[in-house]
């Protein structure tokens, strides 16, 4: 496995983009990579892969996000490292926080793409929430180690509900979304983003 990028935004490399492709079907990335492409077949849309850099079905903090962003197809990766902003404060707030990042998986709370071609980025909508919380009882089903959840944004929180009842054991740690949009409108949101994730690695560091 090769290191991991010490900066954000590494994927807006060509070679680094492709390397990481190479990986793409790694063992420990290959059954959720599976079960994108059963979604994507099921919605009739595109679902990114796990970065293979991250923990894959060995993850213990599962991130939930909202949905993927237009930008996703020039990856095809729901990663840290893609050229926006949401990831870039994310690869940060994950490093500043202390969370391995083999400790990580980063999946969409409706986990395909909702916009057309060429549209710009919108919320998704309660009827897309409703159908993707029948995938959240097999994506749990791939996380056998799992400890913590952490729903990052209203939209993810709210989506996240389900997993509740599939889970009762399991903490879930909300925390702002971490879009510059978001980030950018008050330092108290960073602060929440940090308090949040510092208290996700309690949970990561109290497990067995």
């Amino acid at each position: 496995m090769p290191a991991s990028p010490d900066a954000p935004k590494s994927l807006r490399d060509p070679a680094v983009l492709d390397a990481r492709r190479a990986l793409a079907d790694a063992p420990h990335v290959r059954p959720l990579r599976a079960f994108a492409r059963t979604i994507a077949a099921e919605r009739g849309a595109e679902v990114p892969d796990p970065d293979p850099l991250d923990g894959g079905v060995e993850a213990r903090l599962l991130l939930l996000l909202e949905t993927p962003g237009p930008s996703i197809g020039r990856t095809g990766f729901v990663s840290r490292d893609n050229a926006t902003g949401t990831a870039a404060n994310l690869f940060r707030f994950l490093a500043e926080a202390g969370i391995a990042r083999r400790d990580t998986l980063i999946w969409n709370a409706v986990p395909w793409v909702i916009h057309e071609p060429g549209a710009l980025n919108r919320a998704p909508r309660r009827s897309e929430a409703a159908a993707a919380a029948p995938y959240f009882a097999p994506l749990l089903a791939l996380l056998p180690r799992l400890v913590v959840v952490v729903p990052a944004g209203r939209f993810a929180q709210e989506a996240a509900a389900p997993l509740a009842a599939l889970r009762p054991d399991l903490p879930v740690v909300p925390i702002p979304h971490p879009s510059p949009t978001y980030v950018c409108t008050s330092p108290s949101v960073r602060e929440r983003i940090l308090a949040g994730l510092t208290q996700a690695a309690r949970h990561l560091a109290g497990a067995p």
